[in-house]
């Protein structure tokens, strides 16, 4: 570990990098197709034939493990994107302008914290239906509440530094001052932040998917291939383990990110 946090920004890189080649050379590097089926090949263990062995149907688990990573990773990166553009806009005009803004935000932010983040995502898609449009929808309605407090607190201390009273005397207009003077101070904690969140998304997603609220079936993605092979754990114990490293893996390369950039920043 290194104080200044370069090494695990570096080795982070390096892990999210290497996933994000092998997700977009996947069907350059898979043995078989992921939904193909072969019943001559029902839970095969591990060979050269098929490095992660076979499911309950024939299916290439290596083949199927490396198509989810794109499944993955894009609902990491997008799952984030509409809370945290939704979180930052309000935390900016709440710690802001203060007073019924500020006090409206605080309200919806409190009772929204007063229930699990997991228990109203599995709510809301619940009701909705499964898969993976409802679950950004969730995400959008629910995430944005850790970046707007995150955003707020920060402009609230930021309306009072000596630049932003400056340019409010020259004369800048309020959008201005907010996209050009505030946010970009707000900026570093929330991305690292982001960095974060994209596990807790990413795992969340493996759960739905574990529940059958995620992905739907033949798509692979990592909690649906988890949830397949449970009832065969035992005697097929591939079918679970290498979706189950591979989503480890992942979370701990944006975690050593996240961990790096957060040293970074306090330097």
């Amino acid at each position: 570990m290194s104080r200044n946090g370069s090494f695990e920004v570096l080795a982070g890189l390096l892990i999210l990098t290497a996933l994000l080649v092998l997700a977009f050379a996947a069907a350059h590097v898979v043995p078989a197709d992921p939904s193909a089926i072969d019943f001559e090949a029902l839970m095969a263990p591990p060979s050269v034939a098929h490095p992660f062995g076979t499911d309950h149907l024939g299916r290439d688990v290596f083949s199927r493990t490396v198509f989810a990573l794109r499944i993955d990773l894009w609902m990491g990166v997008a799952g984030v994107a509409a809370p945290l553009v939704i979180g930052t806009a309000l935390g900016l005009v709440a710690g802001y302008f203060g007073g019924w803004a500020d006090a409206i935000l605080s309200r919806i932010v409190d009772v929204t914290v007063a229930f699990p983040f997991f228990v109203l995502v599995i709510a809301i898609v619940g009701i909705m239906g499964p898969g993976l449009t409802n679950y950004f929808i969730a995400l959008a309605l629910v995430g944005w509440v850790s970046y707007a407090r995150l955003v707020r607190a920060q402009t609230a201390v930021l309306r009072d530094k000596d630049y932003v009273q400056a340019a409010r005397v020259l004369g800048y207009s309020t959008p201005v001052i907010l996209f050009r003077h505030v946010m970009p101070a707000t900026l570093p904690v929330v991305l690292v932040y982001a960095t974060t969140d994209i596990v807790m998304i990413v795992l969340a997603g493996a759960s739905l998917g574990f529940l059958g609220l995620g992905v739907q079936p033949p798509t692979p993605e990592w909690g649906a291939m988890i949830a397949e092979g449970q009832p065969y754990v035992v005697n097929a114990w591939w079918i679970c383990l290498f979706p189950g490293l591979a989503a480890i893996v992942m979370g701990f390369g944006f975690v050593l990110l996240s961990d790096g950039l957060s040293r970074m920043i306090r330097q």
